[in-house]
């Protein structure tokens, strides 16, 4: 084990043994960041929820885009982007070792095309980013196969399902966070296989539930207490009232904050992990929402991953290193948005290609560096020249530095995970986006607290208006197959804008982060994603168990 200080933020972190073997194993030194940072400096080239106006470059067809026009980049809109039309070894070039690699990398992401967002096969989702195939969605993001969904975030195989965060195979849900086959289901949080419940927190199996925690197969409960059908459906009917769901959800908090048992970090069906959200995983270090992995380190938002170390966002890979949003691929190392890579090395926007270098908008290609194509000898021998020289600058290994995004870093996942204000990004040499203060197109603008309290008393005439956040002061629009789900369902608006709606529940999930901690029944040290300071029952896993089983 080594220890070292880390390069950016100038804090101790160790590597151990096994993290010196997987190095070694693909070919690159101990990483100069620390994990948090790593993570931090790999967030910042992915843009989920931002989106612009735009018009493809190659044919002025108006398009939304997840790239500010502003930034200069080439941007096709998808389907010419994926077409026959253009050649990605057209901008081929020489490596220069004059210059340092990822200034030349950076060049050429900006002249080579980019498609506006990803979303492949899709049907009637304009307005959805990293969401392929979803049909009748709007304003969801890192998702897939989803139908009828709205203002959602990581959705996987959802339907008819409205501001939801982290919910899998779920249909019928509103405001649900990390939820599991749930069905029916509101303002629920940590739950699975919940159905027809109104404000949960780590219930599973349950039915026709009101307030409860830590609830196993249970019917017709409020507050954790048995009650009879007629006064179940007797307290449901209220939550059509916004005022009394504000109340009701203020009272849960502070129960939940007292009298909830908090598992040290949720997970099950586990071998040797740490993290938080881990299902399924074996071998899994310092890991957050990862499902069926086996010895991954450091990774985030990963389904079916194999032997790598520090990614975001991807699955069914093997050997990666430093990677964000690569799926189906084996063997690559600082590559950003691709899939079905085979030992390739800082690539971008590229799928089904191998033996490729710092190459950026390339399909089914093999043997290129900077987009350049070469023979197999002499890409071999081009590129035991290449690396040995990135080793001399340290650059070998390191993911792309943040100043070098092709985002501003407020726009990024990386300022969910690790917030900074404006002067501070600035500070850094980071672009900062500031708010876009452009007028909607609306009859009327109505503020929140003018909102009727009931979904019976809305008209129709409130789709040619614009609600005025409460929050933000910021003007949002309802679509019609959103009201449409509010009146199915018996809910009352949101006074909030998507955006800050998104936030407050973010706000909900404890940080990516470890501590350790006591168990509070057994005092025995735990690893926790919950702080020293947070108060209330954190309990082991042995002791969690016994209590709530």
């Amino acid at each position: 084990m080594s220890q070292k200080n880390c390069r950016n933020c100038k804090n101790t972190f160790f590597v151990t043994d096994i993290d010196q073997a997987f190095y070694a194993k693909i070919g690159v030194p101990e990483p100069s960041f620390c994990p948090m940072c790593r993570m931090q400096r790999r967030l910042a080239y992915r843009n989920d929820r931002t989106l612009y106006q735009d018009k493809s470059v190659i044919s002025g067809k108006p398009m939304i885009s997840m790239y500010n026009p502003n930034y200069g980049f080439v941007v096709y809109e998808q389907n010419e982007w994926w077409g026959a039309g253009w050649e990605g070894l057209d901008y081929g070039r020489e490596y220069d070792f004059r210059q340092p690699f990822f200034e030349q990398y950076a060049a050429l992401q900006k002249v080579v095309p980019r498609f506006n967002v990803f979303n492949r096969d899709t049907e009637n989702c304009e307005y959805v980013n990293y969401a392929p195939h979803c049909k009748n969605c709007y304003l969801i993001f890192g998702s897939w196969f989803d139908e009828n969904c709205y203002f959602g975030q990581t959705l996987f195989e959802c339907q008819d399902s409205v501001d939801n965060l982290f919910l899998d195979k779920s249909e019928l849900c509103y405001e649900n966070i990390d939820g599991n086959e749930n069905y029916h289901s509101f303002y629920c949080q940590n739950c699975s296989n919940t159905t027809d419940s109104w404000f949960c927190f780590d219930c599973k199996g349950v039915l026709n539930c009101i307030g409860c925690w830590n609830l196993r197969k249970k019917e017709y409960h409020i507050l954790n207490k048995p009650v009879s059908k007629e006064e179940f459906e007797k307290e449901k009917v209220k939550f059509s009232s916004y005022n009394y769901v504000q109340e009701f959800r203020a009272k849960f908090d502070d129960l939940i904050r007292k009298e909830a048992i908090h598992k040290s970090s949720v997970g099950f069906n586990n071998e040797n992990v740490s993290g938080d959200f881990i299902f399924n995983c074996k071998n899994a270090k310092y890991c957050f929402s990862a499902y069926r992995c086996q010895d991954v380190a450091f990774a985030g938002r990963t389904v079916e991953q194999k032997d790598s170390y520090d990614f975001e966002g991807g699955g069914k890979g093997e050997l990666l290193y430093e990677n964000m949003s690569n799926d189906f691929s084996y063997k690559a190392i600082g590559c950003t948005t691709c899939e079905n890579l085979v030992e390739s090395y800082y690539c971008d926007l590229c799928f089904n290609c191998e033996h490729c270098f710092g190459c950026v908008g390339l399909k089914k290609k093999k043997y290129c560096i900077l987009n350049k194509q070469y023979t197999k000898e002499e890409y071999e021998m081009k590129m035991a020249l290449i690396i040995a020289h990135l080793k001399k600058t340290e650059e070998w290994g390191e993911f792309p530095p943040i100043v070098l995004s092709p985002f501003s870093y407020n726009e990024t996942m990386a300022n969910e995970y690790f917030p900074l204000s404006k002067e501070q990004a600035r500070a850094k040499g980071y672009k900062w986006k500031d708010e876009d203060a452009s007028p909607i197109s609306v009859t009327s603008i109505i503020s929140a607290k003018e909102l009727p309290d009931t979904i019976d008393e809305v008209k129709d005439s409130i789709l040619d208006q614009a609600i005025l956040c409460e929050v933000t002061k910021k003007p949002f629009r309802l679509i019609k197959s959103e009201l449409e789900f509010y009146r199915k369902q018996g809910l009352s608006l949101p006074r909030r804008h998507p955006d800050q709606r998104h936030k407050d529940r973010f706000a909900r999930r404890n940080p990516r982060c470890l501590w350790n901690r006591n168990c509070t029944k057994c005092l025995k040290q735990i690893l926790s994603s919950y702080s020293p300071k947070r108060t209330g029952k954190i309990y082991c896993e042995a002791c969690y168990l016994q209590a709530v089983y």
